[in-house]
């Protein structure tokens, strides 16, 4: 399925209006900002998958009903291809929330770790809640209503994660809204000196390139998966440069599938590829 997300992340837009002076000259009053404007949330089902949609065809995530805490689309599972290098995640973050497949797989498979997704729409916080079983706040789960901009700009949040899952879009558009330099280094700046971001992008969208040349000015080091059928590409950005032992990614593969049941061996054959390619 496409997935097509573009997220409405600082949308913002104003009407100046007229007010008259203590002379009785007309002067503009200061610009209220707008609430954003949100695509309408809707559902569909097929075949014991529930989907998520902005008002669209466009898929915006998955939940089978019968595993709801498995991520069912298989850019989901790359998603997770951090855990590679991280067994032991002690803080995760997701920038947009999508069904929660990320945030409920993180929090059920890593007990140790505390885990926060971020997400603008309130809309979307309230459907995950009561149509894709994402558990309430506690003291590991945090949901936040925020905007990811807001989120990677606080000084509280640096040097705080471990691993950040970025997946953000809405309905209009292939490629991520925020996708500069600046919002990539702020990405880095919350991640550990250790840390691992993942960043779900749109192969033949010319958004790509842009993502990836912004992410290599932030980052130490970028691998990218090879394309689902679905032509999302998940991008593998490191805070630090790692070495890249193929035989020692193959044994942790291993762990991995027989851990969660991921296709992690897929993952490193991926890595194999793009490496011949550079």
């Amino acid at each position: 399925m496409l997935i097509k997300r573009k997220s409405i992340e600082k949308v913002e837009s104003s009407r100046p209006a007229a007010e008259k002076s203590t002379k009785g000259a007309a002067v503009k009053a200061p610009a209220k900002p707008r609430k954003p404007k949100f695509a309408p949330v809707t559902l569909s089902e097929q075949e014991g998958v529930r989907y998520l949609h902005f008002g669209t065809e466009w898929v915006q995530g998955a939940m089978r009903l019968r595993k709801p805490d498995w991520p069912e689309l298989e850019y989901a599972q790359q998603m997770n291809a951090w855990l590679l290098w991280l067994a032991e995640p002690r803080s995760i973050a997701q920038l947009g929330l999508g069904t929660a497949t990320l945030t409920k797989f993180c929090y059920k498979q890593f007990p140790q770790a505390e885990v926060t997704a971020v997400e603008l729409n309130p809309h979307v916080i309230a459907i995950c809640q009561s149509m894709f079983k994402l558990p309430p706040d506690d003291e590991r789960l945090h949901v936040l209503e925020m905007d990811a901009l807001d989120f990677v700009n606080d000084k509280a949040n640096y040097e705080a994660l471990d691993v950040l899952q970025v997946d953000l879009y809405d309905a209009t558009a292939r490629g991520p809204v925020l996708d500069t330099p600046e919002f990539y280094q702020s990405c880095a700046a919350c991640l550990t000196d250790h840390g691992i971001m993942t960043v779900n992008l749109f192969g033949d969208h010319p958004s790509y390139a842009k993502n990836i040349k912004a992410m290599k000015f932030a980052f130490d080091q970028v691998v990218c998966l090879p394309p689902v059928h679905d032509g999302n590409v998940v991008a593998i950005a490191f805070k630090q440069k790692r070495a890249i032992d193929v035989a020692a990614l193959k044994e942790r593969a291993a762990q991995i599938v027989t851990d969660t049941k991921l296709p992690a061996k897929s993952w490193v054959k991926g890595i194999e590829k793009s490496l011949k390619k550079d």
